[in-house]
């Protein structure tokens, strides 16, 4: 569980797991294992037919790297036993020493959940199943010789947990309703909120939400981490607005979101453009500079 010190700022990339593009996508691992970032996150969407499998992805991209932390952004919990998935978690951590997390998300898209098998929640129960879920992962990393979980929608009966992760790996929420804020507040070690539906504005509401649940909770949050997905395009000079913009608008925009909203990883999925060139931008003019203007 996140402590509430203060932490150095974290940056990462965003990958999208297009199954014809195995080879750039090593190429970018590469690229940020050896370029000073800290994160990667894919995202987990099981039914799109041209995507590869997420924890297959991650897992292959961890076992080629050294450094850098890997993590489903997020995965997809309607299509993943909880309890199997705390045992993947566990089991790459232990194999990359300690440089996995986990982003949890609640479900979207429902029909084509369905389609798959899996259950059609509403949001209520979406939000009741990842209660359930948080409760059976955090089980299944314990060292109790047997857990139970009682649930409606996960369970545990006298399951074996193990192996224990060879960190903590947390659990970071892609939240965005007040249930789902609420819930991150009083059971979750961090936020995962992706700019594309929750601009700055968003942001200071939901830090509230979160804030109050876990004062509520007897929590701190200042403890509860916020990792933000940043989608847009480092462009070569035109300023066209919020993560829009030259290296100089992006240094400011993302400054500006640590010192106001207390962001503390920016994960950069580039959304026009070479992503190659984009990337080398980020890492290179963008992220160099955010890190001497954050660092106290």
């Amino acid at each position: 569980m996140a402590d509430g010190t203060a932490r150095e700022v974290e940056f990462g990339l965003f990958l999208i797991p297009q199954a014809d593009d195995y080879a750039q996508l090593t190429e970018l691992a590469d690229y940020a294992d050896t370029a000073g970032l800290e994160l990667i996150g894919i995202q987990d969407h099981p039914y799109q037919r041209r995507f590869f499998d997420t924890w297959t992805l991650l897992t292959a991209l961890a076992v080629r790297t050294s450094r850098v932390t890997l993590f489903p952004d997020v995965a997809n919990l309607p299509l993943r036993n909880p309890a199997v998935l705390a045992k993947s978690v566990a089991s790459l951590d232990i194999i990359t020493g300690g440089r996995v997390r986990l982003g949890l998300g609640a479900g979207a898209f429902w029909e084509a959940i369905a389609a798959m098998g899996g259950p059609r929640l509403d949001n209520r129960d979406a939000v009741l199943a990842l209660g359930e879920a948080i409760a059976v992962i955090r089980a299944m990393w314990s060292d109790e010789r047997a857990v139970r979980v009682r649930g409606r929608f996960h369970t545990l009966e006298g399951a074996h947990p193990g192996p224990t992760p060879k960190h903590d790996p947390g659990i970071w929420l892609g939240a965005k309703g007040p249930r789902m804020l609420a819930l991150t507040g009083y059971a979750a070690d961090g936020w995962l909120p992706s700019s594309g539906w929750a601009p700055p504005e968003f942001l200071t509401e939901a830090n509230k939400r979160i804030d109050d649940a876990a004062a509520r909770a007897d929590r701190e949050p200042s403890a509860i981490r916020r990792l933000y997905n940043v989608s847009g395009t480092i462009t070569d000079g035109d300023d066209r607005g919020f993560l829009e913009g030259p290296p100089a608008r992006w240094i400011d925009d993302l400054v500006g979101l640590h010192r106001d909203q207390r962001i503390d990883g920016f994960v950069f999925w580039p959304m026009e453009g070479d992503p190659v060139e984009q990337i080398r931008r980020y890492a290179e003019l963008v992220v160099p500079a955010v890190r001497a203007a954050v660092t106290v």
